[in-house]
């Protein structure tokens, strides 16, 4: 007989009740993770913590992905977690209505609404993550550079912030920007779209997750060669590279996707028990045809 996700839950319930001291509750995991990732660390405009869920119901299980999709929350409930642990919100804005979901409609309040009836909480740390010393250390160490500071630090906190500022270690002397280039599909497994001279020789180079947003004039006022990151508006790369900057573009999701990672080591350092952890795979939304080619 197959087991349902109510039992799995129940299981794992009984599991984060016999086996550890850490967080019982859905709030309880929200309060240790704003430990970590505080919410004076994100931008004004951004949701943190809890969006959607009873701070008061049972942890069951921690499911985490890039995005809230209703995939995501269907995995999540069939796992028999209680909660899905996202990067991004699953809105920012207001929501008027909160539908089901119906075929040729778009709207995330499908999510929302089939959160809710699964008794899941949605729970996300955003720009909060971003700026945090965990996160701003992911793609200098997945692309062997040498972190030397935050590009754009808080004033509150000078180790958090935008962007990371690297250098390039003494044994890779020379490094140019197609062989970074060609170092990110080997990382990351996609395409790129690169902006620049593929033999210019990299001495300084930025990194930033997600949007490059304003961080363009921060890497020439550093006497950046080169910024990688997820995405960049065309025009504004193409100023960036009049100006002097070279661009590697990896993908919004594909930038970001690694802090996923990063979620799961922090859920787990508050106490949550690794076999109820789970990290769903969303780094298949889109494809190239490049990487389909038999």
């Amino acid at each position: 007989m197959q087991t349902s996700s109510r039992e799995i839950a129940q299981v794992n319930s009984d599991v984060l009740s016999n086996t550890h001291s850490g967080p019982q509750t859905v709030g309880q995991l929200e309060a240790a993770l704003l430990n970590l990732f505080p919410k004076n660390d994100a931008l004004e405009w951004d949701k943190t913590g809890i969006i959607v869920g009873d701070p008061c119901a049972k942890l069951t299980g921690v499911a985490i992905a890039l995005d809230a999709t209703l995939e995501a929350v269907r995995i999540a409930s069939e796992l028999g977690a209680s909660v899905v642990l996202t990067h991004h919100p699953v809105f920012l804005g207001g929501m008027e209505e909160i539908h089901p979901y119906m075929q040729g409609r778009i709207g995330s309040d499908a999510v929302v609404y089939e959160a809710i009836s699964r008794g899941l909480a949605l729970m996300n740390f955003h720009t909060c993550l971003d700026t945090s010393e965990q996160a701003l250390h992911v793609l200098p160490s997945m692309l062997n550079l040498a972190f030397e500071t935050v590009l754009q630090p808080f004033d509150h906190a000078r180790q958090k912030g935008f962007g990371s500022l690297c250098s390039i270690k003494p044994d890779e002397s020379g490094l140019s920007l197609s062989q970074l280039a060609a170092r990110c599909v080997a990382v990351f497994g996609r395409m790129p779209r690169v902006w620049g001279n593929e033999n210019l020789v990299l001495s300084k180079v930025a990194t930033t997750t997600g949007s490059a947003g304003d961080l363009l004039q921060s890497c020439l006022d550093a006497s950046c060669d080169c910024l990688v990151c997820g995405e960049v508006r065309y025009h504004s790369a193409l100023d960036a590279l009049a100006a002097g900057l070279s661009i590697i573009e990896l993908g919004h999701d594909v930038s970001e996707l690694p802090l996923c990672a990063v979620l799961a080591s922090a859920t787990g350092s508050v106490g949550v028990p690794e076999d109820v952890i789970h990290v769903i795979d969303q780094s298949y939304n889109w494809w190239t045809p490049e990487a389909s080619r038999r």
